[in-house]
């Protein structure tokens, strides 16, 4: 490790150091000849770290791959110095940010930059994949990806790039980051290509137009629109496409990728309605001119007559059929006529019925919802109208209690979530004449506490008297609605609900003492959570074990909150 102040071969100043890594330190220096300063990666040759040599091959390799490129967005090698114990790679010093670094101050970037970037990072890959031998990057991220001030982005850190053998049958190591890296960089699926980085930049893209770190629970791909339904779907398509677990499903080159991006919005299922809007509206204008007035209107007639035949047959079957039959009919009636909100209804109180709401059925509904209800198409529906709100309250409330609800690692917080935008419309067109519209506002503030003060890691704003006061009432009213949700998992669900809620008060038992919200309304919570969950009939051993550590944990919580308070009064 060298001094600050130290010049290296006579030539570089070490300014100071501006980087670290497991096996190597990177530092600001000025280049006495030239008057200029650049970045110098250093790596000692001598360690008892039985890593240490495949660390100095890499980073040699990475010199070597780097000197003989020439890209606007890869940083120049400009010497490489081996003094026998350390190697000092001098290259250039970029000014910026890194991208993982924005997303933690700023969060899920806005959609428009996340798309001027994929751009120039699917330009800069099709260069390195243009080499002879191509050059497979391998560790696209955002944490190798800086921001320089004037919005153009420098792919950094080649440690683990290679070159692509034709002959060979797998690669010798298995490196990348695992989150970001594709599946046949771990071995077993043959050597890596330029679809190995089109995966890794579908994830990057990913992470950054969500903010939901790859590397972190859940630990899974979702459609970017289950997290913010505003997004693209041609966007979705596209990265979709690019983190195929089989490489034979992915774009096949940076060309193809290219191609998609510039025509993303082409993609996009508001675009792709608008065209098939134009033609059908073009054709039917063909054939009215050959046809009689009198007897367009007529078969018009016809056809939405048989249409509303139809759907009140397909929304009318009977719950005694097969549950695919009854899911494939609620959605064939959806497509009939995709703004009337019976269908979605019934296709919800299926799920709920079959005690079933996963991954699948989410993305099912998602897919039907986004496609219909979305700003582009508000012209075709109200959002005052009750069915409207009761539609988007019925799937919070699916969202809320049973999403996931057999996995153990879907907390609430990640159902309420995925419940926030749906309560969110149940009340935005303000039916106050709604008979849910006050529930479906309580569940609306505790996913909203949810996203801004629990999920939220950037956020830095400490909850109010009055947030908090309003979270309390909803908890209130969600204990309370509690009763009247019909699900034969219920108890479960019950058991799920209380333990989410008491950890909830307990985690910010210091933020309630703080604002003044009285020891006797928490007290109260507990203890009709406490009194609840000790009186329900379980017999399932899950449930039983739940309970269990419900009713073991209240006996602490309530303690620690009850000693929180008395200390702030004697403060």
């Amino acid at each position: 490790m060298v001094r600050i102040g130290s010049n290296i071969d006579n030539k570089y100043e070490v300014l100071k150091e501006i980087g670290r890594g497991g096996m190597s330190i990177v530092y600001l220096a000025m280049d006495k000849r030239l008057n200029k300063q650049w970045a110098i990666k250093e790596i000692s040759k001598i360690s008892n770290d039985r890593n240490n040599q495949v660390i100095v091959q890499s980073l040699l390799v990475e010199a070597n791959l780097m000197k003989r490129l020439d890209h606007p967005a890869l940083p120049r090698i400009v010497d490489i110095i081996d003094n026998g114990s350390t190697i000092y790679v001098v290259m250039d010093y970029i000014e910026g940010e890194s991208l993982d670094k924005i997303l933690i101050s700023g969060g899920a970037q806005p959609q428009e930059n996340v798309i001027k970037w994929a751009k120039q990072l699917c330009d800069v890959l099709k260069y390195l994949h243009s080499q002879t031998p191509p050059i497979i990057y391998r560790d696209m991220k955002p944490a190798n990806v800086m921001l320089k001030p004037e919005g153009g982005l420098k792919v950094i850190d080649f440690g683990i790039a290679r070159e692509y053998k034709e002959y060979n049958i797998n690669d010798t190591v298995s490196l990348g980051t695992r989150g970001y890296a594709a599946p046949e960089q771990f071995g077993g699926m043959g050597q890596t290509d330029a679809r190995t980085d089109i995966y890794c930049l579908g994830v990057t893209l990913y992470h950054l137009v969500t903010g939901q770190n790859p590397s972190e629970p859940p630990y899974e791909l979702y459609p970017i629109r289950q997290w913010n339904p505003a997004l693209s779907s041609g966007l979705e398509a596209i990265i979709n496409k690019c983190t195929q677990l089989n490489p034979d499903d992915r774009y096949q080159s940076c060309d193809e990728l290219m191609y998609a991006l510039e025509h993303y919005e082409e993609m996009d299922d508001n675009y792709r309605k608008k065209q098939r809007t134009k033609l059908r509206g073009f054709t039917l204008c063909a054939i009215t001119t050959l046809i009689m007035f009198v007897s367009g209107i007529v078969f018009n007639f016809l056809a939405a007559l048989e249409n509303d035949r139809n759907y009140e047959h397909k929304i009318n079957i009977s719950t005694s059929t097969d549950y695919d039959q009854r899911i494939h009919s609620y959605k064939e009636a959806i497509e009939l006529f995709p703004y009337r909100f019976e269908a979605y209804n019934r296709l919800l109180q299926a799920y709920n019925d079959n005690n079933l709401f996963g991954d699948r059925e989410s993305r099912d509904f998602i897919e039907y919802y986004n496609a219909a209800f979305n700003e582009q198409n508000e012209n075709e529906y109200d959002i005052s109208d009750e069915g409207y709100a009761d539609m988007n309250y019925t799937a919070g409330i699916t969202y809320f209690y049973l999403y996931g609800i057999n996995d153990e690692n879907v907390s609430l917080k990640v159902r309420a979530l995925k419940a926030y935008s749906f309560f969110k419309e149940a009340i935005r067109g303000k039916s106050e004449t709604y008979e849910n519209y006050e529930l479906a506002e309580s569940y609306y503030v505790i996913c909203d506490f949810y996203r801004n003060y629990v999920a939220n890691q950037t956020n830095t704003r400490e909850p109010s008297y009055e947030i908090y006061n309003s979270l309390v009432e909803s908890l209130e009213k969600c204990i309370d609605n509690l009763e009247g949700y019909d699900n034969e998992n219920l108890p479960y669900i019950k058991l799920s609900v209380y333990e989410a809620v008491s950890d909830l008060i307990f985690d910010q038992r210091k933020g309630l003492v703080a604002t003044g919200i009285s020891s006797e309304r928490i007290m109260k919570i507990l203890m009709e959570i406490y009194e609840k969950t000790g009186k329900l009939m379980v017999t399932q051993d899950k449930s039983i074990d739940k309970q269990n550590k419900i009713l073991s944990n209240l006996d602490i919580y309530i303690d620690e909150i009850v000693d929180t308070y008395e200390n702030a009064e004697v403060r």
